[in-house]
């Protein structure tokens, strides 16, 4: 009797073992075959997400003569994005910026946070100490914020190689060193009252 009871705790414990060796080699079949089926479909995603990017880059990139390719001239809202939380729109103007375009090229029109920046460059910081005569002075603005308070600021108008790529652009501060950064002008919208 002893016999048959270790024999089916042995067989139970085997079954078990058996059971659960299946299931997770089972789920780590299936795991590779889930992250398998989703490298591919993020790949192919990527691919096509890269195709558009391309299309859309090319529809709207600027020639080496400075000219926009598919955008009409005009006035556009854009969103303005940098690499830095010390330089960027200001909070009224929601990440937005004010992008014209013209049969020369286009260039963007942002409002700061304040006035301590008080010049930006076309260019790295290192362009900058070299070139003054490219040096972008600042144009004083008013912002009106969602609670009615209002504030001057410093905007600058600065020219801009291609939409949706990220482009060189330095700033300089108050205590006069020069600082790079990068920005990005994207998602324009044409702005049907100008």
């Amino acid at each position: 009797m002893k016999n048959i009871r270790c024999r089916a705790v042995a067989a139970l414990a085997a079954l078990a073992l058996v059971a659960f060796v299946g299931c997770s080699s089972g789920t780590a079949a299936s795991q590779a075959s889930t992250a398998s089926a989703s490298s591919a479909s993020s790949a192919s995603a990527a691919s096509a997400t890269a195709a558009a990017g391309s299309q859309s880059a090319a529809a709207s990139s600027v020639g080496t003569a400075g000219e926009a390719s598919e955008l009409q001239p005009g006035v556009y809202t854009v969103r303005f994005e940098t690499d830095s939380t010390m330089f960027h729109v200001n909070e009224a103007d929601e990440g937005k910026a004010r992008l014209t375009v013209a049969n020369d090229g286009m260039r963007v029109y942002f409002r700061l946070e304040s006035k301590k920046i008080v010049n930006v460059y076309p260019g790295t910081a290192e362009q900058a100490r070299a070139d003054e005569s490219g040096v972008v002075q600042p144009i004083t603005d008013t912002v009106t914020y969602s609670d009615g308070t209002q504030k001057e600021v410093y905007a600058f108008e600065v020219p801009v190689p291609a939409l949706d790529q990220e482009f060189d652009v330095a700033i300089l501060g108050e205590k006069g060193t020069w600082y790079d950064h990068m920005v990005s002008v994207s998602h324009p919208i044409q702005d049907e009252n100008r």
